[in-house]
């Protein structure tokens, strides 16, 4: 690219860029788009060039002819004036008397965009000149006798020249010193209109420096003559508190000046004429949204933003009487020119962009003003206004302060701006403009910087007209408060409104509304206004100018009572919202908090009116708000409020602090003495009694007011109103209390007699009497008594009666009277005082009666007084009434006399009841009478118990009198005794027969012992031998749920069962055991058990009584492994040889998992396992002879330690080195067990090495076996099911991977490492299998011998399964060795697997040349035939998503299927599908028309594609997951049916509950011949951790972890929980299984149907959901109940055999054939089973 521009430089040409002058004008002129444009820009220009005087011409045609022949322009006296708005006017003039033009001048004029480079003019951009073009073609400038005249090449070229000479006035004597513009119109036009052109220039010239006179004309005559005068500047000096810079330090203002300028204008009435009817003045529209707290800024601003259309103005109607045109009007204006002087200091960047922005420098100096129209002078303008005889109104309304936001104050530069201001004032600066001058210009960078700072100072200028007006206010304020003859804070109202509606004027001309046509201008000027001072905003308020902080808005409730709080004045929230609202916004204004009422409470007392509005605004509060800490603010107010009372002497202060009580009654006299924390009735009347509760105060009740008038300082302090002096003072207080106590508390009551009591306050014939000591009228027994007598003679009765009464005032005669007065004189006797107090009874009191209940005033029967001494006395309670019974049983009775017979229904009787006089003797003494020395007593007192329970002795309870000998029994007494004869053999006593039935009935004897005293004799005294043991047993079995479960816990440690044992001079004696020691059934039912532990037999009744303590039927597997542990040799021998030991193991072996793990740990350390060694019956033959005769070999025994055996799984290897091992038992169960406790395998303990000569290569025998094998393999792995294959078919199949080599010879040598022996044996072979890591797998055949396909067989599947059994070699060689048809006969479908085997083969070829594709793979479990439909990638059918692993290709024979019901699923996730399979068996037949018992056997055939966990190997795998059985070997012996039968039985009684105790006593497991043989299944389930969420009916449900909302499970699936219980329940019938031992669980994902843990079967609820739930919803259960049938067949055979081998096979189909015929039933449609 450098390349290209330097060789145009050096063989190029120039060419002159062409400028299309007049469009470039025309775009320069379309920007200015305000009007009068052209003289905005005439008087900028005249300005720049200090003219004092302009002057503009309107002329017409025939004016400019006048002039052009110099005829006199005067107008004549008949001339008409011309009509302003038709007039057509050919030529502007404009002249100005300013500095005439230089040569710079005049070069710059003809320059466009140059601009005017002298600071201090505004000229900036040089195209302000050019606006002329807008109205004219050719402008002519004449100046200082030269002249330029502007011309258009060719007329309408666009090429702009111009003609610049000397005119003829050059050489005048005195050249004419005016600079004139002449603009010949393009067209005649009239002049514009008038009216608003003079309101421009009163406008313009305000803020213009020099001009002073601008005049008006149309042809001669002026039109309008407008002059300002300015008065001299007053320094105003810097405010303090106000920063004079915005921070950047480019504008700081170094001194503010006031100056009152005067503007007069002359106008004829002409202008006016075409003036239009001045607006209306808009004024702000309220928002209709209330003030609120918190927002009434944001609506203010929202007003701000609210635009209002502007009234039209109408044209005014013609005036009815013509006015002479011609008439002059005058008007003038005064306004306050606030001017700041600002230093200017730029940095050179800035100044730079600025020069090249404006082309000129900008200035070290400038002026910013600001129009201020004060109050008074915005008054007289509008009087001034109203008097003009005009509609339309002054030429200086846009002078005028705008106060209502109406957008009338501009900005100036120089002129008029269109850019508003925001505020009431113009302002004037050095803004930079936009180049059509109409806004500022805030968008360029550099520019918008500078008008920035100018924006602050004038937010600054503004702050200080602010606070220069509000300290003009204050000091007014301050001085007419001060000469106030008034004692008060406030001037004179007048000049209080005078003031207010000054401060009205400032406040609405500072409010800040949004400026057009940019809002930042009045953004950033408030912006300044706010942020430039560091001192609070001034405010007027109602207590003169303060801090706007400490000025609160307005509230009428606090008004009421804070009368001295600063706020602002009601008119400011009603004549200036906007501005209240801004005040509010911004923080300067707040509301009335709670500390501003505690502060103003503090200080100003308030009177009664005051603290009733103070006390109704705390009372709304509390309503409108229930957040307030109500008791913590309430103390607040109460502490800060005072209550002024009164004036002058009589004025009282009370804090309401101090206040305790209020009153809303008028019962309590007010006249007389009151406490001083009462609040007065004339403030509480207001409130309700709740509102008042609210502060803390309580009601001044009568108990107060008794409580203060007896105070001794109250009563000392006015005698008249001593209620113990002054009886009429007493009287009042009775009467008042009398009125008042119906409603007082029976508390009250009692305080207020309290208080009475001690004070004589009764008014009495006696005088003032305490109230014990006076008396009723009516107590008129004696005629000195003091009775009550009102002073004002009113009547004892009502209220006042039962007020007296109660205060203890005595109706009747004290009783200690009567006592001293009658009875010591012995005229009365105790009937005569009975017969007194019963006549007086009535008016006894508590008090009173209890004093007679606890006077000994009461004499016996039968007692005289000795000589000399009084005769004793007794109260009534220690006394019985003279009844017969009551002598007979020799109590102590009243002496009633003989004259009065005694009626116990009498009232005296009554009375004496009342006093305590018994009538019967207590419980407890007629128990003891009954347990009396003397017999006739004891007697009577025996009988008058026994009838007396229950009438009177209902509260009779037996167990309270145990320790009371009382009852008549046949041995000795005993405390407590029993009813039966049959506990007399234990020892304990039983009542007489005379008495057994009412002593049962009556006095609550049991019939048998309790079950402490039983436990406790049987811990002090066992019973003594064996007879008494079973007696005594006996009688307890009858008892057994008497004893709680503790208490047979202490039985079960007791040695309360005596047992025989032979001493050591071999005679027996008796030992004493705990029943957790002994075993029931006798010591030949233990067998050779009884040996080892204790067995007893007392009998069946006896034996359930030890059942229940603790005694069990056999040993535990638990027991049995430590006593083997301990003694294995002795164990041994008491087994009575191997085979009995072997049966001990096998049952230690199936009950393994219930062992402690220590157990375990212990057996893996003893010699305990029974080891076989093979060893020759004759030695003569050499040792390394390998003889196969089993007649030449004998077995020996021995028991060994786990590691010293080892498990026979190498036949070959056994036959070499089994004289030198000890081998395990060849059981499956057995072996298991071993290798648990550490046995190794033979197989993995053999090392193998082969030798052999020269290969033999090329040898077709090496090609026929690798085809044989792979073509057998098929048949073996369809049958091979037990374990999992090492490598694929397909994996064989590749000639790299699977070789066969044929040598000359072939030797195996074989290595033994067992114990501390290493043994060695050669043999030769004729097949050998090798494979060297993961590489190919080889068979060697010798090529010397014949093959024997056995050896191929064992060499290959030791290299193919991870296990190997025995039979797998013998069924792979059968297979190997016999000919298609042979193993067709057989049983094996040998077509059909190899059709299929080579279909999948084609498959395999054809997806590897396919990779791309899809692989679909065949389902064993859908129809026989060839073709399949390919399974979907995706299959969910089951909850939780089953999300299977893509589909690979499956190299396995698929065999014939036995035929299954219509809907069983099946349970392995591989195989897993929505669809059902197929209903057809192999013959075409359908399944559904066979019998029912057919399609269970057929079912049961192949159940194992049916039972969870069964899943067979995966995909991948070489077997398929199913297939027929193979044929077992025939054993030597066949298994007897009870012995099978006897294996299922503890399968079923191994199942137990969760949680629960498993019962594992097994005494032997007979091993069944017919499960040896080989499996079919090693795939078992795996549940992830399940947690216990409750349990439904019996059945405990378990849920997995991941399950959501376990809390709700069992409630939403309720109704499916409901009906998996009800298909499971009959079931567990069938099988005979206790319902606890089966278990719900329910999981998210995977394939685990059901299991079993430790005999507990779980269920999957969600596969029961998937495959049966709608069915059995739909009433059809029997599908259900055949898969869970051998569901749960299949889990009760775990309990026997843990591993899914051929074994477990065995046993779940022994488990189905067993319940078979019972499972039928259950289907059968006759079954009522539920």
């Amino acid at each position: 690219m450098s390349h290209d521009r330097d060789a145009l430089w050096a063989t190029g040409y120039d060419e002159t860029v062409e400028v299309n002058q007049r469009a470039l004008i025309d775009k320069v002129l379309a920007r200015y788009s305000g009007e009068f444009t052209v003289f905005r820009e005439l008087l900028q220009n005249s300005d720049d060039a200090q003219s004092s005087m302009v002057e503009l011409y309107f002329e017409t045609e025939e004016h400019l002819r006048q002039k052009s022949n110099k005829n006199t322009l005067q107008p004549k006296d008949n001339a008409r004036f011309p009509d302003l708005k038709t007039t057509q006017v050919a030529q502007w003039t404009f002249r100005n008397n300013g500095r005439i033009f230089r040569d710079e001048d005049w070069n710059r004029l003809r320059k466009i965009a140059e601009g005017n480079p002298d600071e201090e003019k505004i000229g900036a951009f040089g195209v302000g000149f050019y606006s002329l073009f807008s109205v004219t073609e050719e402008p002519f400038v004449i100046s200082g006798g030269h002249g330029m005249q502007f011309y258009w090449k060719d007329k309408s070229g666009d090429q702009l020249l111009v003609r610049r000479g000397d005119l003829p006035s050059k050489n005048d004597s005195q050249p004419e010193l005016w600079t004139t513009f002449e603009m010949t119109l393009r067209e005649q036009a009239p002049i514009p209109q008038s009216y608003d052109l003079t309101r421009f220039l009163a406008s313009s010239i305000t803020f213009m420096v020099h001009i002073r006179s601008v005049s008006v004309f149309l042809d001669s005559h002026r039109l309008a003559h407008l002059t300002k005068s300015s008065g001299a500047p007053k320094e105003l000096g810097l405010p303090k508190g106000l920063k004079n810079s915005s921070g950047s330090g480019l504008m700081s203002v170094i001194g503010v000046q006031s100056a009152v300028t005067r503007i007069q204008a002359q106008v004829m009435h002409a202008v006016y004429d075409l003036g239009t009817e001045k607006p209306p003045v808009l004024s702000v529209e309220e928002p209709r949204k209330s003030l609120s707290r918190g927002n009434f800024f944001s609506s203010l601003f929202n007003s701000f933003t609210s635009h209002h259309q502007t009234a039209v103005a109408q044209p005014l109607p013609q005036p009815l009487m013509k006015k002479d045109p011609s008439v002059v009007y005058v008007s003038n204006v005064t306004l306050t020119l606030f001017n700041a002087e600002v230093d200017v200091k730029l940095d050179k960047k800035l100044q730079s962009e600025l020069h090249r922005s404006t082309k000129k420098n900008p200035p070290n100096r400038l002026n910013y003003s600001l129009i201020y129209t004060g109050k008074d002078e915005y008054d007289v303008s509008i009087e001034e206004e109203k008097s003009q005889p005009v509609p339309c109104g002054s030429v200086f309304q846009g002078l005028r302060a705008d106060l209502n936001g109406a957008g009338q104050a501009h900005v100036f530069i120089g002129h008029a701006t269109g850019q508003t201001t925001g505020i009431g004032g113009h302002m004037a600066s050095r803004f930079i403009p936009t180049v059509e001058r109409e806004s500022i210009d805030l968008v360029d960078r550099n520019v918008a910087v500078w008008n920035r700072e100018l924006l602050y100072v004038g937010g600054y200028l503004c702050r200080t007209a602010y606070e220069i007006e509000l300290e003009s206010i204050r000091i007014l304020w301050d001085e007419a408060a001060s000469s106030s003859s008034m004692n008060v804070s406030h001037p004179h109202p007048h000049l209080d409104d005078w003031l207010r509606n000054r401060f009205l004027h400032v406040l609405k001309f500072f409010t800040f509304h949004i400026s057009t046509p940019s809002s930042d201008v009045a953004r950033f000027l408030e912006a300044a206004f706010f942020g430039c001072s560091t001192s609070a905003l001034k405010v007027l308020s109602t207590a003169g100018v303060r801090d706007a902080s400490d000025v609160r808005a307005p509230d009428p409730v606090f008004l009421q009572f804070l009368k001295h709080l600063p706020v602002l004045p009601d008119p400011i929230l009603s004549s200036t919202p906007v501005a209240f609202r801004a005040l509010r916004s911004k923080g300067f204004i707040t509301d009335i908090t709670f500390q501003d009422v505690l502060a103003q409470l503090r200080k100003h007392p308030l009177n009664e009116e005051e603290l009733t509005a103070c006390l109704k605004w705390w009372v709304g509060v509390g309503q409108q708000d229930s957040t307030y800490h109500v008791t913590h603010i309430r103390t607040e107010l109460l502490n800060a409020t005072i209550l002024s009372l009164g004036s002058g002497k009589d004025a009282k202060v009370i804090p309401l602090s101090m206040v305790q009580y209020f009153t809303h009654q008028r019962i309590i006299p007010l006249d007389g003495p009151l406490p001083d924390t009462l609040l007065p009735l004339s403030v509480t009347k207001h409130f309700t009694q709740e509102q008042l509760k609210s502060f803390g105060w309580r009601e001044f009740s009568i108990l107060d007011w008794m409580q203060h008038i007896f105070r001794p300082d109250v009563m000392n302090a006015n005698p008249t109103q001593d209620i113990t002096k002054s009886p009429e003072w007493a009287e009042r207080v009775l009467t008042t209390l009398a009125r008042a106590w119906p409603s007082l508390s029976k508390e009250s009551q009692e305080i207020i007699k309290a208080i009475l009591a001690e004070n004589p306050c009764i008014p009495t014939s006696s005088g003032l009497q305490k109230p014990e000591l006076s008396y009723f009228s009516s107590a008129n027994i004696f005629n000195d008594l003091p009775v009550v007598t009102l002073t004002s003679g009113g009547a004892l009765k009502g209220n006042m009666e039962r007020l007296l009464s109660f205060i203890g005032v005595r109706k009747h005669v004290n009783l200690q009277v009567v006592f001293d007065r009658m009875v010591k004189t012995g005229d009365w006797t105790i009937p005569d005082l009975i017969t007194h107090l019963v006549t007086i009874q009535s008016t006894l009191t508590p008090e009173e009666v209890t004093k007679l209940q606890m006077t000994s005033a009461f004499s016996k029967e039968g007692e005289n007084a000795s000589p000399g001494k009084k005769k004793l006395r007794y109260r009534a309670s220690d006394l019985y009434e003279p009844s017969v019974a009551n002598r007979q049983l020799g109590l102590p009775i009243i002496d009633w006399g003989e004259k009065t017979k005694w009626r116990s229904s009498s009232e005296e009787a009554k009375l004496l009841y009342r006093l305590g006089l018994r009538r019967n003797p207590p419980l407890d003494l007629a128990v003891k009478l009954s347990a009396s020395s003397e017999p006739n007593i004891r007697s009577i007192a025996f009988k008058y118990l026994i009838d007396s329970i229950p009438s009177r002795y209902p509260d009779y309870r037996c167990e309270n009198f145990g320790h009371v000998a009382f009852i008549p029994a046949v041995n000795d007494s005993g405390p407590f005794t029993g009813t039966l004869n049959e506990w007399k053999v234990l020892g304990f006593s039983v009542v007489q027969d005379a008495v057994r039935d009412v002593a049962v009935s009556k006095l609550g004897l049991k019939e048998n012992p309790p079950a402490t005293r039983i436990v406790a004799l049987l811990e002090k005294t066992p019973p003594q031998d064996q007879e008494a043991a079973r007696q005594w047993f006996e009688i307890l079995a009858g008892h057994i749920s008497e004893f709680s479960p503790h208490q047979l816990s202490i039985l079960s440690r007791l040695s309360i069962v005596p047992t025989p044992v032979e001493a050591d001079s071999g005679r027996q004696v008796l030992r004493w055991l705990p029943p957790t020691q002994c075993y029931l059934g006798g010591a030949s039912k233990g067998q050779f058990h009884s040996k080892l532990f204790v067995f007893v037999d007392f009998g069946p009744s006896a034996n359930s009584f030890l059942t229940a303590c603790g005694s069990k039927q056999e040993p535990s597997v638990e027991e049995l492994a430590s006593i083997l542990v301990t003694d294995p040799r002795r164990f041994y021998d008491l087994t009575g040889g191997y085979e009995n030991y072997l049966i001990e193991l096998r049952n230690l072996a199936v009950n393994a998992r219930v062992l402690s793990t220590s157990a375990i740990a212990r057996m893996k350390v003893s010699p305990i396992l029974l080891g076989f060694r093979r060893q020759r019956k004759s030695r003569n033959e050499s040792s390394k002879a390998l003889d196969l005769d089993e007649d030449n070999w004998e077995l020996l025994h021995d028991l060994r330690k786990p590691l010293d055996i080892v498990i026979a799984d190498d036949t070959n290897a056994y036959q070499m080195f089994g004289e030198s091992i000890y081998t395990a038992p060849q059981e499956d169960l057995l072996e298991n067990f071993y290798v648990a406790l550490g046995s190794k395998r033979l197989g993995h303990i053999i090392k193998e090495d082969y030798r052999v000569n020269s290969e033999m290569k090329h040898n077709k025998s090496a090609a026929d076996a690798r085809t044989l094998l792979l073509e057998r393999l098929p048949l073996f792995l369809h049958e091979h099911t037990h374990t999992r294959t090492k490598v694929t078919l397909s994996w064989l199949s590749n000639e790299q991977n699977f070789k066969v080599r044929v040598f000359g010879k072939l030797t195996v040598v074989k290595s033994l490492s067992y114990g501390d022996n290493t043994l060695k044996r050669e043999q030769d072979a004729s097949a050998a299998a090798k494979r060297v890591g993961n590489g190919p797998i080889e068979l060697w055949l010798s090529g010397s011998t014949q093959v024997d396909m056995y050896e191929v067989a064992t060499s290959l599947c030791r290299l193919l399964f991870e296990t190997v059994k025995v039979n797998d070699a013998l069924l792979f060689m059968t297979i190997l060795s016999t000919d298609l048809k042979a193993l067709k006969r057989r049983g094996y479908n040998v077509d059909k697997i190899l059709r299929q085997q080579q279909n999948e083969r084609r498959l395999v070829e054809e997806t590897r040349s396919q990779a791309s594709k899809p692989i679909s793979v065949p389902d064993p479990r859908m129809s026989q035939n060839l073709e399949r439909e390919p399974r979907p990638p995706h299959q969910a059918g089951v909850p939780g998503g089953w999300d299977p692993s893509p589909p690979k290709v499956a190299s396995k024979p698929l065999l014939p299927l036995a035929p299954a019901p219509p809907s069983l699923p099946a349970p392995s996730v591989q195989s897993f599908t929505p669809d059902a399979p197929s209903h057809r068996a192999a013959n075409g037949e359908d399944v559904g028309r066979q019998p029912m018992i057919s399609n269970l056997n057929n079912t049961l055939q192949n159940i194992r594609r049916k039972i969870p966990g069964f899943n067979g190997p995966s995909e991948d795998a070489l077997t398929p997951p199913h297939g027929q059985s193979p044929t077992p070997r025939a054993p030597h012996t066949v298994t007897p049916q009870s012995n099978i039968r006897s294996n299922v039985a503890m399968a079923i009684k191994g199942c137990r509950p969760e949680e629960g105790k498993l019962v594992h006593n097994r005494r032997e497991m007979e091993t069944i011949k017919e499960s040896l043989d080989e499996g079919y299944c090693d795939v078992s389930g795996h549940v992830a951790e399940l947690d216990h969420i409750g349990v439904m009916g019996t059945m405990r449900i378990f849920i997995a972890r991941d399950v959501p909302e376990p809390h709700t499970f069992i409630s939403r699936k309720r109704d499916s929980l409901a009906r998996f219980i009800h298909v499971v329940t009959p079931l567990a019938n069938v099988y005979s299984l206790p319902m606890t031992a089966l278990h719900i669980f329910y999981d998210l994902a995977g394939g685990l149907i059901a299991f079993n843990r430790n005999g507990s079967l779980f269920l999957n609820l969600r596969f029961f959901e998937a495959w049966h739930d709608q069915d059995v919803k739909n009433g059809e259960a029997s599908q259900a109940h055949i898969s869970w049938y051998f569901t749960l067949a299949h889990e009760i055979a775990h309990n026997l055999v843990q591993p899914h081998n051929s074994e477990h096979e065995f046993y779940f189909s022994a488990l189905c054939e067993a319940h078979i015929e019972e499972f039928a039933r259950l289907l059968s449609p006759q079954s009522d089973r539920p």
